[in-house]
């Protein structure tokens, strides 16, 4: 528990400076890098046709992806991607990670590439990426939504719609980066482009709606006078100079079937005091010579005042309603029940014939998400219907059935703004479910678009990923891996650490985050403990600390680090206590329910997977310790030569491999030998064995190297395993260097010449041994000169994943010339650190290394 100090409470996280009001701006005058980006991601929308945009930001710590600016898309709909780790399975992750643009059209496409993201998203829409670059350093991601099944923009238009966004975003990041408080370098360009705060919505232009006209009138009760500006002066469709100002000259601007409507106003403003909403229609004049007579209909609002105690002055408004009200009037006529929901799925509009049939009236659900206003639609899948709506920008209708048994039938228009329902009365088909789509009988909308869910997709996406990490994960050193690179940047918590349980004590397994030594009076603690991380394992309760006060409160005594709140989680493992999980956030967190399930389930997946990874590091010992036996325990001390060897296990897999070396004293000198059984199992090892003890045998009875070779392959032959194995034989004259070699199918040796150059000795060779049991073995004979290096390996040590095994030999070739040969032991190690890195090996390596040096002992 502990992590770098939180930043105090309403403090900008770094990175993210907010200047003083004079100075800091950039030349467009954005302080903050949202504003640097609101724009340009607005004109990414527009340019590639698409329907929503955002821009991710790498966070402070590297580690991950943060949501900064969003367009077209609600927020509550990505609330589970405000974060994401940069090494996740996700289209931006990868994006971010290779610097490549990337288009999928369609789910189809999406599926293929990234199914993890599908899962969490089931629906069909097209999408494309394009990394944010800064002076040649990629420092975010752009992001694009297009519709996939309405008349999309090719890709190409795409393609160069998302570089000539990335363009403009480079620039203008660059001049919000020159334009930082205490910047000095002008050359590091990318300087401060971070992020670690919320996402930024930026609205899409929408377009130009009519304007409403307001016009301010006061009317003198008392003498029936009439006065107003010149908005209310157009409204009753005269001019200043025309109008006489009584309430006669008012009358005859009204349509005559209105009139009453008029008078009535002056009885409310004498009985009330006011006037609210009295609608009548007034007369336009015709434009053109010859047009008919039309009205305008407008309402009259106001309120009563007394400039003196005998006069009765009526202050108001005169609204043009031709637009929105009659709109809204026009809806309660409808059969149909007509609602309407913000971006982000709350209530902004409900007609009447809407609130009978769900039960509720207007102000229990205006401002709120009908699933969580009504009970009976609370099943995440018909909130899921309003995700797909949303997020493929198409029609979707469903099924519903109310509390009394009565099927309704829902429709949803989505737009970027918002959205557009209906509902009514349907009779539903034998067998429907709640949450299906509508019969073509019942509704002739659009089928709709993805699939339904019962979890939500937030919770959904995190467990599917770390599912599908944890899968990959091999050792327990993976697995903690694994979840320290999951679980941080996906909850933006800033520290962790795994702990199991050994003899009743808990062991630190890892950790992340914390400061240094603030674990170690914790390690190995007894289970009888009182702490959170041993109550949470022996309960198998999680524990959720909201606040130091929360933390201290539960337990007093305990040593707290810079966290400001903290999750405490068990893991179980098949009703097995396998550890604990501890997670930290700087900055006060809130645990919603979702997140508190999500991570319990995460636990879960971490508990099963460390309780495997467990076993099969003990397997993967109890092997290795089986293959270490098989091979020399020490190398025979050669006069003249100094000999050293290496063997490493691959990483890839349990099963243990067939490569192994010897040094063998002959008669006539020493066999420096070098082999490879095939495959990677016990049966391999036993093999390979098999093959060292028979080589070993021949060439200390003093048969020459054509033999034993020869007769090692016939032995491979006669035991009838369907295992082939190659091998390098080469007898050695320490006195004079002169060395005789047999190639069985095995890779050439390598020399280093004592003036430090090096080649690859192409000897002449036979086929694997055990294919042709009466096979011919060629012996090459060289010289090696004082100083001269030989070195022998199996095929492990050169195969380079998506290359051919030439570089792999020319890499080893290149160190092999360049490094100091004062020690074998470290020419080793300078040779394997080339060839590969140590945590990417698909296959075992061997090594063997002979240096010839006449002058020495001997």
């Amino acid at each position: 528990m502990g992590g770098a100090a939180a930043a105090p409470r309403g403090e900008r996280p770094a990175g993210l400076p907010v200047p003083d009001a004079e100075e800091g701006r950039t030349g467009r005058g954005e302080a903050r890098v949202e504003d640097a980006l609101a724009d340009a991601v607005v004109k990414a929308v527009r340019d590639t046709g698409g329907y929503g945009g955002a821009v991710y930001l790498r966070s402070r710590d590297r580690r991950s992806l943060v949501l900064c600016v969003m367009s077209g898309v609600p927020r509550s709909l990505l609330k589970p991607w405000w974060r994401i780790p940069v090494s996740g399975a996700l289209p931006m992750c990868e994006t971010f990670r290779s610097g490549e643009t990337q288009y999928l059209p369609d789910d189809r496409a999406t599926m293929l590439r990234f199914p993890q993201f599908t899962a969490a998203l089931p629906y069909s829409f097209a999408h494309a990426y394009q990394p944010v670059r800064v002076g040649g350093e990629t420092v975010g991601v752009l992001a694009v939504l297009c519709s996939s099944s309405r008349e999309p923009a090719g890709e190409e238009e795409v393609r160069e719609g998302l570089r000539r966004a990335g363009r403009d975003m480079e620039e203008r990041l660059a001049e919000y980066a020159r334009g930082l408080p205490g910047r000095t370098d002008a050359d590091a360009v990318a300087y401060g482009i971070e992020y670690d705060d919320q996402p930024v919505s930026v609205r899409l232009p929408t377009p130009p709606a009519q304007a409403v006209a307001i016009g301010m009138i006061e009317w003198d009760l008392a003498g029936d006078r009439w006065s107003g500006d010149d908005d209310a002066l157009e409204l009753l469709g005269v001019s200043r100079e025309e109008f006489g100002g009584t309430m006669a000259a008012v009358e005859e601007r009204v349509s005559p079937d209105d009139l009453y409507e008029l008078r009535a106003a002056r009885r409310d403003a004498e009985d009330t005091g006011q006037i609210r909403g009295r609608h009548f229609r007034v007369l336009e004049e015709p434009r053109d010579e010859g047009e008919r007579v039309h009205y305008r209909p407008v309402e009259l609002w106001g309120h009563v005042v007394r400039a003196r105690s005998s006069d009765r002055l009526l202050v108001g408004a005169l609204i043009d309603v031709a637009g929105g009200v009659t709109a809204a009037e026009a809806a309660e006529r409808l059969p149909d029940g007509l609602f309407s929901l913000d971006q982000d799925g709350r209530v902004i509009y409900a007609n009447r014939r809407c609130q009978d049939l769900l039960g509720s009236d207007l102000e229990r659900l205006l401002g709120h998400y009908p699933w969580q206003v009504l009970t009976w639609l609370r099943d995440p899948a018909y909130e899921d219907r309003y995700r797909a709506a949303m997020l493929t920008q198409q029609p979707v209708s469903y099924l519903v059935r109310d509390p009394d048994g009565v099927w309704l039938g829902f429709v949803l228009y989505p737009g970027v703004h918002g959205l557009t329902g209906r509902v009514f009365r349907t009779t539903a088909p034998a067998g429907a479910e709640p949450g299906r789509a509508l019969p073509p009988s019942s509704e002739p909308a659009a089928p709709p678009t993805g699939l339904v869910t019962t979890a939500r997709a937030g919770a959904l996406y995190h467990v599917v990923q770390m599912a599908s990490v944890l899968t990959e994960s091999v050792t327990v050193r993976d697995v903690c891996r694994a979840v320290s690179e999951q679980l941080l940047p996906a909850f933006g918590a800033q520290e962790v650490a795994l702990y199991s349980v050994r003899d009743g004590r808990m062991y630190l397994l890892w950790e992340d985050g914390y400061p240094q030594h603030f674990l170690d009076p914790f390690e190995g603690v007894s289970l009888e403990a009182d702490l959170p991380g041993v109550h949470a394992l022996t309960t198998r309760l999680p524990l959720f600390f909201e606040s130091p006060e929360e933390l201290v409160g539960a337990y007093p005594r305990l040593a707290l680090d810079p966290m400001t709140s903290w999750a405490f989680l068990p893991l179980i493992a098949s009703g097995h206590p396998v550890g604990s999980c501890i997670l930290g956030w700087n900055t006060p967190h809130r645990f919603t329910a979702e997140e508190r399930s999500a991570l319990t389930a995460l636990a879960g997946l971490t508990a099963q997977a460390m309780e495997r990874a467990r076993l099969y590091d003990a397997e993967s010992a109890v092997a290795r310790g089986l293959q270490e036996g098989l091979l020399p325990h020490r190398l025979p001390t050669v006069d003249r030569l100094r000999v050293t060897a290496r063997y490493l296990p691959g990483t890839k897999g349990m099963d243990i491999g067939g490569d192994w070396y010897d040094v063998i004293r002959t008669g006539r000198g020493v066999a420096l030998v070098i082999g490879d059984v095939e495959g990677h199992s016990v049966g391999a090892a036993a093999v390979m064995g098999q093959l060292r003890s028979a080589v070993h045998s021949f060439a200390a009875s003093g048969r020459p190297p054509q033999e034993v070779v020869t007769h090692t392959n016939q032995l491979l032959a006669e035991l009838e395993t369907d295992i082939f194995a190659t091998c390098c034989y080469i007898e050695l004259d320490p006195a004079t260097g002169h060395a005789r070699a047999v190639r069985a199918g095995h890779p050439p040796p390598l020399l280093r010449h004592p003036d430090g150059s090096a080649e690859t000795l192409e000897l002449p060779g036979g086929v694997l041994l055990g294919v042709q049991p009466d096979a011919d073995y060629p012996v090459a004979e060289f010289t090696l000169e004082p100083g001269s290096v030989l070195a022998l390996y199996t095929d492990g040590l050169v195969e380079v994943p998506g290359s051919d095994i030439a570089t792999g030999i020319e890499t080893v070739l290149s160190c092999l010339a360049v490094s100091p040969t004062d020690s074998m032991e470290e020419l080793a190690d300078r040779i394997l650190g080339a060839a590969r890195r140590a945590e990417d090996r698909p296959d075992d390596v061997a090594l063997l290394l002979t240096a010839y040096d006449p002058a020495g002992p001997g």
